[in-house]
């Protein structure tokens, strides 16, 4: 069975951090892409961040570059989304999404999600 699991998730005021981290299983972790996957009441998703597990290479939307640091423990099968200098706009349920092959908007797998709550 496949899940995806996040964690790290909570309250922060503006300009805090927080770890967000995602556990997988059931799949050939290599074999995959893991991003993380955002969505705010009343708005659309947004892609986040994503690496290939295969050759750790990332990607980083717009809203988030310089800020947001995605990473990945091969040996653990865990993603990491470390995020600094949080702002209010990054309030929303961030979920965390697996591709075969390379970063898509079109995951194969998702998990639950988990709330991050930025205050001004």
């Amino acid at each position: 069975e496949v899940q995806l699991v996040e964690s790290g998730g909570g309250l922060v005021q503006a300009g805090g951090s927080l770890r967000l981290s995602c556990g997988v299983s059931g799949f050939t972790f290599d074999d995959y892409a893991i991003g993380w996957f955002r969505q705010a009441p009343g708005k659309e998703r947004e892609g986040v961040s994503c690496i290939s597990s295969s050759d750790g290479s990332t990607y980083y939307g717009d809203s988030v570059k310089g800020r947001f640091t995605i990473s990945s423990d091969n040996a653990k099968n865990t993603v990491y989304l470390q995020m600094n200098s949080l702002k209010p706009e990054d309030t929303a349920v961030y979920h965390c999404a697996a591709r075969r092959g390379g970063c898509d908007d079109r995951p194969d797998y998702w998990g639950q999600g988990t709330q991050v709550t930025v205050s001004s």
